[in-house]
């Protein structure tokens, strides 16, 4: 089976974009969203405890506040670089059980710091979706309700566009269209499944 990495900033619609993906039948392997749901781990919470140093972390139930998280790692590199290490391949060894079980022509792995994180060299295409700086701060603090500072400064912790698509086999422009979107999704499926 083909495996198509999908990535993108923040902001930048990845998950618009998946979700698309996933309405013509395409399997899509989040890895955000398993790599949040690690959190349920005692141990990954202890090991996070310990690589952020803080046991301020989570809330009166032991669950871990991603705000806190994302506060700390956002603001400190090595930290980031550390918890990126814990976390990475527990989602890479959960990605090789999920996709062993799919059937169909190719798979999607969402990730935002795909190729950050070394999980696009697991692909044989990588789609790359863009969006105007202003347009991906100002959804992120509908979604997040967050100040623009704090937006700005998660933009500048990841790499940037134009290094991204250095890697990218297909780009994709989101500009707020979503009739636009589908077309160029279903540009790629095509492509990817001929």
């Amino acid at each position: 089976m083909k495996i198509v990495g999908l990535t993108g900033g923040i902001g930048s619609g990845k998950t618009t974009v998946s979700n698309i993906f996933s309405s013509l039948g395409v399997p899509i392997f989040n890895a955000d969203y398993e790599a949040k749901e690690l959190y349920r781990d005692p141990e990954v919470i202890r090991q996070t405890m310990d690589i952020l140093r803080s046991d301020d972390i989570t809330d009166f139930h032991g669950n871990v506040i991603r705000s806190k998280v994302a506060a700390i790692i956002f603001t400190d590199p090595l930290k980031r670089i550390a918890l990126n290490n814990l976390i990475h391949p527990l989602v890479k060894k959960r990605f090789a059980e999920w996709v062993s079980g799919q059937h169909f022509p190719y798979c999607i792995r969402e990730a935002a710091i795909l190729i950050e994180s070394g999980s696009y060299q697991d692909c044989q295409e990588i789609i790359v979706v863009v969006s105007p700086l202003e347009e991906r701060i100002k959804r992120v603090m509908q979604r997040d309700g967050a100040k623009k500072e704090e937006v700005e400064k998660r933009i500048h912790a990841q790499m940037k566009d134009e290094e991204r698509i250095k890697y990218a086999t297909f780009i994709i422009h989101n500009d707020e269209k979503e009739e636009d979107l589908i077309v160029q999704v279903s540009q790629i499926h095509h492509q990817l499944i001929s």
